[in-house]
């Protein structure tokens, strides 16, 4: 049986966001970018999240901390815009984790996305 992705679409790994993270594809929308990107922190992935981060906003060392949190579960709250004919969108989302063996949270945030050559980034976002 295949590994279900991390990101809670429901579709296995490799028919999910496996595609996106390893560069075969490009993310169709806001949404998928999002999912995937909660994907790459699962997998500790900073490569992904360097290569989806807009220039004008990325951190210099995207791997500091990676290794400090366990993701548990994600949950799609809402989009705006961010569809394959838009050049920007937002997600809201919450992501759940755990920062040591009883410590459980939740980050919500709403993340603004916008498609650049062709391509979905990650701009900011607002936590709530």
């Amino acid at each position: 049986m295949a590994a279900a992705c991390p990101c809670g679409s429901g579709a296995s790994f490799a028919d999910c966001c496996r595609p996106y993270l390893r560069g075969q594809a490009e993310a169709p929308t806001a949404e998928a970018l999002m999912r995937c990107r909660y994907t790459a922190y699962v997998r500790r992935d900073a490569g992904y999240l360097a290569r989806t981060w807009h220039p004008s906003t990325r951190p210099l060392d995207l791997g500091a901390g990676l290794d400090e949190v366990e993701w548990r579960g994600l949950e799609v709250l809402a989009t705006e815009a961010g569809g394959e004919g838009d050049d920007a969108g937002t997600v809201t989302f919450v992501a759940h984790h755990a920062t040591g063996v009883l410590a459980m949270d939740a980050l919500r945030e709403t993340s603004r996305f916008v498609r650049e050559d062709g391509r979905w980034l990650y701009v900011d976002g607002d936590v709530a």
